[in-house]
């Protein structure tokens, strides 16, 4: 029996550490999503974007997975990303995540081909039905160059019964209250984007899918419920700290970003797999600036 309740809270969506021979660190992974659970996050999102998945063979999603579902137990939901170049993988991966025990999905648009809505809908309708298993819709056109409309959200969600959240990376907070306008309470609505948290809770947002809290759990979990429960004003001050660190989530290179905040606070190690590559000069240079001043003002909780 499980304890946990799906699309509430901080889920974070975690980064997939490298040794330094360049393989998945699974000692590593699982002993962060223990940490993570323990600051107070209320699932794992494994194999995302930020989780650098396009550049993860199945088999190392799969593991992935495995890792993750035998770390956390029955202590929390592991809800990977699938998304794939093709349907048929999309479709075998869903099927894998079933058959190693994962307890939702996260369904994406494929990585690089981006069509119209007949071929868009009849892909992640068929990674949607190859399983029973609960699942959010991801939309993310900035990343992705598909957009799902609310319209054609609450189109998949009335097909498929197991749609049950959504996932608003468009950076429009105008979605939230058109998605609610036409869906009612029939989908859980979550953050995407970490710098529009407080915005994004504030329009009824149940959860968030986050990123720095991979380097900052227990500020993300307190920044999460401060919105929740008081809303702009409660959280302001602890917004207002988090803001310069949260931005790093909505640039290019956000994943080597969010990586190099884990090294400086002693949460991970920045490496990344080609084709990323550490940040360095003056790009590095501006990043730690923000990083240190994040770290020397850190507020007590």
């Amino acid at each position: 029996m499980t304890k946990y309740t799906l699309w509430h809270g901080v889920i974070p969506a975690i980064t997939t550490p490298f040794t330094g021979d360049g393989q998945v660190d699974h000692d590593f992974l699982a002993q962060h999503a223990r940490k993570l659970l323990d600051a107070g996050c209320t699932g794992i999102v494994p194999l995302g974007s930020l989780g650098e998945a396009a550049t993860l063979s199945f088999d190392e999603k799969v593991a992935i997975m495995r890792t993750l579902v035998a770390a956390v137990g029955d202590r929390a939901p592991v809800i990977p990303g699938i998304a794939a170049l093709s349907t048929n993988e999309g479709v075998r991966l869903a099927q894998a995540a079933k058959a190693e025990g994962c307890a939702a999905l996260m369904v994406l648009p494929p990585y690089v081909y981006s069509s119209d809505w007949r071929e868009m809908s009849a892909h992640v309708s068929a990674v949607i039905a190859a399983t029973d298993l609960p699942c959010m819709l991801y939309n993310n056109p900035v990343a992705y160059k598909t957009d799902f409309s609310p319209e054609q959200i609450a189109a998949l969600a009335a097909e498929h019964a197991n749609v049950q959240a959504v996932k608003e990376s468009s950076g429009d907070v105008r979605r939230f209250a058109a998605l609610k306008s036409l869906l009612s309470n029939r989908l859980e609505l979550l953050v995407g984007m970490d710098d529009a948290l407080v915005e994004g809770v504030s329009m009824g947002a149940t959860g968030w899918i986050a990123g720095l809290v991979n380097a900052y759990p227990k500020e993300s979990v307190r920044l999460f419920e401060l919105a929740r429960e008081g809303g702009s004003a409660a959280a302001a001050e602890l917004y207002a700290w988090f803001l310069p660190l949260l931005r790093l989530d909505t640039v290019p290179k956000f994943v080597q970003l969010i990586k190099l905040v884990q090294q400086a606070v002693g949460l991970g190690n920045e490496r990344v797999r080609a084709p990323r590559l550490a940040i360095e000069g003056a790009e590095r240079e501006a990043a730690m600036r923000v990083i240190k001043q994040a770290i020397a003002t850190r507020p007590e909780l």
